[in-house]
């Protein structure tokens, strides 16, 4: 699996895409916006796009789908059933203040150990809550590669602050979910910087 990472939405999300060097299909993770060079990239290396993966409904992860179907053409959406209502109501994501607010209303929800064949790949569903109620990672066992969204990141957790956030819930969540992986597992975050599963293991201090 090739990782490809692009800044998209109003702060910077981190969108991906992950894509099977052997067939070039790909999966967009947590598409915030649909960037420039994100589209540049599926064009000159002939991709094709699968899927769409939510780490969680939160607006800065979600503002993206519809110009991303638009573009492509009808796919699954999938995103954890405890947060399909949040992606459903702008209320609840909290995109209200961004051009009247953004909701999506044909998410496939996925439940916890669920794997999804996408891409020639597997994605492995671990509910992880805390930063949202159904807040999600996906990890692809055969490459080592872990999506965490904002449950996880390079020295540091998701915000808790929240409506629906839990502190002892997020924590729980990456020590039982998170932190049994390989520690060579390649973490791919919604924000910030790349890390490893080892590397938090050691220096990550809300752990």
């Amino acid at each position: 699996m090739i990782v490809k990472k692009f800044l998209a939405g109003p702060f910077g999300t981190n969108c991906y895409l992950a894509v099977n060097g052997s067939t070039n299909e790909a999966v967009i993770v947590d598409p915030a916006g649909l960037p420039e060079n994100l589209v540049e990239c599926v064009k000159n290396e002939g991709l094709r796009i699968q899927a769409v993966l939510l780490t969680h409904a939160h607006f800065d992860h979600i503002m993206g789908i519809d110009a991303v179907i638009e573009k492509y053409g009808q796919m699954p959406v999938y995103v954890h059933q405890e947060d399909l209502r949040m992606l459903e109501d702008a209320s609840l994501n909290l995109s209200g203040g961004f051009g009247g607010g953004y909701a999506y209303m044909g998410g496939e929800a996925v439940a916890d150990g669920q794997a999804l064949s996408l891409a020639g790949c597997e994605f492995k569903v671990f509910h992880t809550p805390g930063h949202t109620p159904g807040g999600a990672c996906y990890y692809v066992e055969s490459d080592k590669v872990l999506f965490s969204g904002d449950t996880l990141f390079q020295q540091s957790v998701g915000r808790t602050d929240f409506p629906g956030g839990s502190m002892s819930e997020l924590i729980r969540s990456i020590e039982e979910k998170l932190l049994i992986l390989p520690e060579d597992t390649h973490v791919y975050p919604g924000h910030m910087g790349t890390t490893t599963i080892g590397e938090e293991k050691g220096f990550n201090p809300f752990l």
